[in-house]
């Protein structure tokens, strides 16, 4: 069987560290190394085999025997991708009715602790804004369940024929920082859903409220069904939990959510692999549309969470022709504009710039203490202060400037004027770098979103509404917060995570 190349994971761990600001050398222990979110914890070298830190009592592999008495949290990667195919064989024999009941204990809980993990969540990783955390957690009763596997049959001469979705097994999952409990809970629902059980390594600056609710929903679903480790983590994620997770036996299918460097390991694990990549989506406003509309509807997404959200508007592509009345209606709407100076020390607070250089400089990297920071946060950064409230900071820039083309996750909104539409949708193709995440337009001519469409080619593509309409807010269509755009399967359901098996009876059981 394939393992996951050590070398190549390492880079993963340096890229990601890299891209926020941190110290490469921390890519030799965990993922985090020893920043936010590792708490100061043993490393998972010196710690002693079996014993997590969560006080659960350890007892090395599970090889070969039932594990019980953890409520999903396990030190040992390799124990809890055993202890999670024992528990899908269990939801096996519970049926489709034990699917539907495991989905009505995530929903149910998610609603109820909404404001509680929402400030769990955000109290451990320091970024997003507490009302929009509160109300993804609310807004997961519009995850699909099982509703979603209907057969697919055929009836002809030669006899019938059943197509069904079935299970794959245990899936090993990778969650992220900006989402952690939300990502979480649509995994559960929609691999569930599908027959599944799942194995996290959560994102280390975002693992402890992950870990709270993998143990809430695995106490609550033995209650109910006598299963005890349907969804299990991994306390505390390692580079050698991921390891081991991608190469396990048990595990058949691995689904991802993170930047180019950890897709790229997942792919090379030699196991099939669900990729959420990285995306920048651009916005592209041509003024045959309402502007007032456009603008109230870039600032419902750019500030939503602090403009953590992967498909979240983060650079604004205007015509010439209507450039000084959208900036306009930005400022009505509440967004507050910054001039050049301003825009050039947020610039130099906002990224690292390789050898000193200045805003010109090719591939920066973010600062991690401004993601997802308050909008008075990095106006300060800026020189000035804004009211306590803003929704989103704005600015006009050039088009390659660094956080036009950087995905920077920071509630600062570049605006670029363009001559033309044309102009505008290949200055909108660069900045997505190819990417095909997200993207979107407000205008009333189909000509232009057709050619932009096309252009792009981009897995979510919105017209006239906020990136949030494509994931059913604002829009129609169902939720969910995995995305795979680099493997190409888009806004993730219970489908994403089966198997399609054919059954066929020959020449009989016709009835006509």
């Amino acid at each position: 069987m394939s393992t996951v190349n050590e070398t190549l994971i390492r880079e993963v761990v340096a890229e990601v560290l890299a891209r926020l600001g941190g110290p490469a050398g921390a890519a030799g222990s965990s993922p985090g190394g020893g920043g936010e979110g590792s708490g100061g914890q043993k490393p998972a070298a010196t710690r002693e085999k079996g014993t997590p830190s969560c006080g659960c009592p350890g007892s090395g592999t599970a090889a070969g025997r039932t594990v019980h008495g953890r409520f999903g949290v396990f030190a040992d990667a390799t124990e809890a991708c055993a202890a999670a195919y024992e528990a899908y064989q269990q939801l096996s024999a519970a049926g489709v009715a034990g699917r539907r009941k495991v989905i009505r204990i995530v929903k149910e809980i998610c609603t109820a602790r909404a404001e509680e993990w929402g400030r769990l969540e955000l109290e451990e990783t320091k970024i997003g804004r507490l009302d929009h955390k509160i109300e993804k957690l609310r807004s997961l009763q519009a995850v699909p369940g099982v509703e979603f596997l209907q057969p697919y049959g055929l009836s002809g001469d030669h006899g019938i024929t059943l197509e069904e979705y079935a299970p794959f097994g245990v899936i090993g999952a990778v969650t992220p920082s900006t989402h952690s409990i939300p990502t979480l809970a649509c995994n559960i629902i929609s691999m569930v859903a599908a027959g599944n059980a799942v194995v996290f390594n959560a994102h280390p600056a975002a693992y402890r409220c992950a870990v709270t609710a993998v143990r809430t929903f695995n106490q609550a679903i033995h209650r109910e069904l006598g299963i005890e480790n349907l969804a299990c983590i991994i306390e505390p994620p390692t580079l050698e939990s991921f390891q081991a997770i991608a190469r396990d036996e048990h595990v058949r299918l691995l689904c991802v959510t993170g930047g180019p460097g950890v897709v790229k390991a997942a792919m090379a694990s030699g196991k099939r692999a669900i990729c959420a990549g990285p995306g920048n989506p651009p916005v592209l406003v041509d003024g045959t549309s309402d502007l007032d509309r456009a603008a109230r509807c870039v600032i419902e997404g750019a500030a939503y969470d602090n403009n953590l959200l992967c498909i979240g508007e983060k650079e604004v592509f205007v015509l010439e022709s209507c450039f000084d009345r959208f900036l306009a209606a930005l400022e009505r709407h509440g967004a507050v504009r910054l001039n050049e100076a301003q825009i050039e020390r947020l610039t130099q607070a906002a990224f690292v710039f390789p050898q000193g250089q200045g805003a010109g400089c090719a591939h920066p990297t973010v600062n991690r203490e401004l993601v997802g920071r308050d909008p008075e946060v990095l106006a300060r950064a800026a020189g000035l202060d804004v009211p306590p409230g803003t929704p989103l900071l704005f600015g006009v820039t050039p088009a390659d400037h660094p956080f036009v083309m950087e995905e920077q996750m920071m509630p600062f909104l570049p605006v670029v004027r363009v001559r033309t539409v044309e102009e505008g949708i290949e200055a909108a193709k660069r900045a997505e770098h190819g990417y095909k995440h997200s993207a979107m337009i407000h205008s009333l001519d189909v000509a232009h979103m057709t050619a932009m469409a096309r252009a792009l080619e981009t897995t979510l593509f919105v017209k006239n509404g906020s990136c949030l309409a494509g994931l059913g807010n604002g829009g129609e269509g169902y939720l969910n917060f995995s995305i795979a755009t680099t493997t190409g399967e888009g806004i993730c359901n219970p489908r994403t995570f089966t198997r399609v098996r054919r059954c066929v009876m020959v020449d009989q059981l016709r009835i006509f």
